[in-house]
């Protein structure tokens, strides 16, 4: 994939790279949105921004890529360029966008870096860009062709249903405002809402679709983020706030690779918080094809109050054949649970289970150890991750 030369090159300065990413990634959003603020206000989550947990994101993606190039350079990272791909989607970026991300990413990296972008330097670096850019535009061509007209699918959706699952979590049900087909999806997988703010900024956020195809009407889960005078919680309160029954929203086809397999494996669906809806989709979708090997349900939460679309979660695996279910709470949990954190440790795992893991970073790591631990391949333990992706950043 890499060139001999440029392999040698990006071996050599990855080290230098990786200790600055970070203050690259800065140095290139502050470039980005200073030349073209509309991406801020309309496309790029502007919490995750102010937080600087997708600078954080940006930075690993780059660092584990051009990594994997030197380390194994026969083998592309498709997990890691597919859930790029899914999400990229579902936001509608285009192949045009990316000359505009090299213009400022190399700006930045030139003025952090100096003297050491030698113009051997700088095209080895690019090589490593465009390989990854000309990956991404090819998958999300190949996501965008699947949905109508070959874009994003965007269309206007009307609220059928809302519930209050939690204080903090409610439940919207819709359809689409035109009466036509709704787009098939598979268990796993999320949908785009973009929302009109007062400041006239549209916002884009995801959400996963909190049940099994073949629903009449499509519902997702959103958790209102309470952070006062952020802008983290700016969607999940306007949806809170101002959209009830009746409503109309603007939503995009699927997307999501982490998506449950045809398989008549064991399963393990593991969650925490509102990482739970996904699940929740996968766990119907395993009742309404009467799949007979084991299903281990395994959720954590706060407290039972909290623990949005639990009737859900215990009435589907009633369904099942062979079930276990496991909820742990960090507060009151006599009578509806375990209390504390998730702790694998006496919950039996049959051989060969899939895993699938949604929720914080640190409980799908713990997760994963403990799943490592009892023999589960990590070929068969896959994740997602609400927001930017922080593995990668972190590993």
């Amino acid at each position: 994939m890499l060139s001999e030369q440029s392999t040698a090159t990006v071996r050599a300065t990855l080290p230098a790279v990786r200790a600055a990413i970070g203050e690259i990634a800065a140095r290139f959003y502050e470039g980005l949105f200073a030349a073209h603020p509309e991406l801020l206000r309309d496309l790029f989550n502007r919490g995750n921004q102010a937080s600087g947990v997708q600078r954080q994101a940006l930075a690993g993606s780059i660092a584990a890529f051009a990594g994997h190039l030197v380390e194994r350079p026969d083998e592309r990272p498709d997990v890691m360029l597919s859930r790029i791909a899914h999400k990229h989607a579902s936001l509608g970026i285009a192949p045009e966008q990316y000359p505009i991300v090299h213009e400022h990413l190399f700006a930045a990296i030139a003025e952090v870096l100096g003297d050491a972008v030698t113009p051997e330097v700088a095209a080895a670096w690019d090589e490593v860009y465009w390989l990854m850019a000309n990956a991404l535009i090819a998958l999300e061509k190949r996501l965008y062709t699947q949905h109508e007209a070959g874009s994003s699918g965007w269309r206007t959706w009307e609220v059928v249903g809302r519930d209050e699952e939690t204080a903090d979590v409610a439940a919207f049900r819709m359809r689409p405002a035109d009466g036509g087909p709704l787009p098939d999806f598979r268990a796993g997988q999320y949908v785009s809402v973009r929302v009109t703010l007062p400041d006239g900024a549209r916002q884009i956020r995801q959400y996963s679709l909190a049940g099994a195809p073949g629903s009449p009407d499509r519902r997702i889960g959103v958790k209102r983020v309470r952070d006062e005078g952020s802008p983290d919680g700016e969607v999940s309160n306007h949806l809170h706030t101002h959209v009830g029954v009746g409503g109309t929203l603007e939503v995009s086809a699927p997307y999501g690779d982490l998506v449950l397999d045809d398989t008549d494996a064991p399963v393990l669906l593991a969650s925490a918080g509102i990482g739970v809806t996904p699940m929740i989709a996968m766990l119907e979708q395993l009742a309404l094809t009467g799949h007979r090997a084991p299903v281990t349900v395994v959720h954590a939460d706060r407290s039972p109050a909290d623990h949005a679309l639990r009737a859900d979660h215990e009435a589907y695996a009633d369904k099942l054949a062979d079930s276990a279910v496991h909820f742990w709470y960090e507060r009151d949990a006599e009578g509806a649970g375990r209390s504390g954190r998730a702790d694998l440790s006496s919950v039996p795992v049959a051989s060969g289970t899939r895993a699938y893991l949604c929720g914080p970073l640190p409980f799908m790591r713990a997760v994963r150890a403990q799943l490592l631990g009892k023999g589960v391949a990590a070929a068969d333990i896959h994740y997602e991750v609400f927001g930017p992706d922080l593995w990668l950043a972190q590993d």
